[in-house]
């Protein structure tokens, strides 16, 4: 990767350096994903069996329906490995701790005499989550979608992911109570779930990663009037940010900035460190190690769009990181908690050198659906308060609008708000009688 010294850059440089994947932004995908959608939204099945013959070489023809049967579903998880199974279950129960240990907590609360407040939460009725397949059929962000939703309670739980879809998915869906799993995917999956078609019900929120054409449906239907749906975060390509000092092991980087290439050639990686023999090594380590992966290519090219940075100190390393808003953030340094204390914007930390990014992938008990393309600056990581929503009820005695009646009808009164003002006025006229 390219070495860049941060205090040698301009201000414009450094925006630059910082700047994600060109791949990004094109122009003409807003246009293509807005034909589908529509597509969906008026013609239904008919148009998402179209979809996954021209996109996935599925013939949905040859198929009784767009949704797994039970049968097909054992089926599917008969032919998954012991092996599987069983790193799914030890996955499946870190995940469950914590998340369980996320329940809600209520706030029942007097603000002054008389006057009672709380918060309360519920779960969403009819969730739909993507999951996506291709080329790296992501077993792992079922458990990481369909779990939460199971603790959090929400009573429809939707799954949906191009066909054919992988035996390991169907297979974890069903021991995290899914039930209904329809094989369709990209853009199409996101319409329908939207607007529902004749199989495939409409949802209240959807949950989920998936390329750009899934990234912008995702976009275009929660701003759609025709519908009312909801979307966990704005997503986009993986990418990674891998602060190190000159203690850091080499090997190890390089293995990681790698799990996160391998996953598209639109992915970012990113080395910041305060050693010069550091990044060099690390280079040389990314050479060796990207000749011996499967997906070579795809990394590669992913590569290509990353850089190294080099700063004075950590502290200069957390300013560049802020600024970024990873993804992904991995602090292999000598004391990774210091530098934590100067984290502002990150979806998920990884510390020390025994904690590569992969672990919070798969099994560690974090979820993995973060927020990229800097968004980690505002919006936060999938937990389990995102299948919920929260409301506030507010309850006074006559005692608590007597003491409090006063103060909202004078600003209401200084709001030009009449209709407000008398709201108050006639209740404590009526106290008077």
């Amino acid at each position: 990767m390219d070495i860049l010294t941060w205090a040698a850059l301009s201000t414009d440089e450094q925006q630059a350096a910082l700047q994600r994947s060109p791949l990004i932004g094109d122009s003409g995908l807003e246009q293509s994903v807005r034909a589908i959608v529509d597509a969906v939204a008026s013609r239904g099945d008919a148009a998402l069996k179209e979809f996954n013959q021209k996109f996935d070489g599925f013939n949905s023809a040859n198929i009784d329906s767009l949704r797994l049967s039970e049968s097909e579903i054992s089926a599917a998880s008969a032919r998954v490995s012991p092996e599987l199974k069983a790193a799914i279950a030890q996955a499946m129960a870190n995940i469950d701790v914590f998340h369980s240990a996320q329940q809600f907590r209520p706030i029942d609360i007097e603000t002054q005499a008389g006057v009672r407040c709380e918060l309360r939460s519920e779960p969403i009725e009819k969730v739909g989550l993507y999951i996506p397949g291709g080329s790296a059929p992501l077993i792992s962000t079922v458990m990481m979608l369909a779990l939460p939703a199971k603790i959090a309670g929400c009573e429809k739980r939707v799954l949906v992911s191009p066909p054919p879809i992988n035996d390991a998915i169907v297979y974890a869906a069903n021991a995290c109570g899914i039930t209904e799993i329809y094989q369709v995917g990209g853009a199409q999956a996101i319409a329908a779930l939207a607007f529902g078609t004749e199989t495939i019900p409409s949802v209240d929120k959807i949950f989920g990663p998936g390329n750009r054409y899934v990234t912008e449906a995702k976009r275009l239907v929660s701003q759609d009037g025709r519908c009312t749906v909801s979307i966990d975060m704005p997503a986009g390509p993986s990418e990674v940010l891998v602060i190190a000092d000159s203690d850091a092991n080499a090997q190890f980087i390089a293995a990681d900035l790698l799990s996160q290439a391998e996953h598209g050639p639109d992915s970012q990686v990113i080395l910041v460190t305060d050693s010069e023999l550091l990044a060099q090594a690390v280079n040389q380590a990314l050479e060796s190690q990207l000749a011996a992966l499967p997906r070579q290519e795809i990394a590669a090219t992913a590569l290509k769009g990353s850089r190294t940075i080099l700063v004075k100190d950590m502290q200069e390393a957390a300013l560049v990181s802020n600024r970024y808003g990873p993804e992904h953030l991995i602090i292999q340094t000598r004391f990774p908690r210091d530098v934590l204390n100067h984290i502002r914007a990150a979806g998920s930390v990884f510390l020390g050198a025994y904690t590569p990014e992969s672990v919070g992938d798969y099994a560690s008990g974090t979820n993995h659906v973060l927020p990229t393309y800097g968004y980690s600056r505002a919006v936060s990581s999938l937990s389990l308060a995102d299948f919920s929503r929260r409301f506030t009820v507010q309850e006074l005695s006559a005692k608590g609008l007597l003491g409090l009646g006063q103060a909202v009808m004078t600003l209401a009164s200084n709001e030009l708000l009449d209709a407000h003002k008398n709201a108050v006025a006639i209740r404590l006229a009526s106290l008077k009688d």
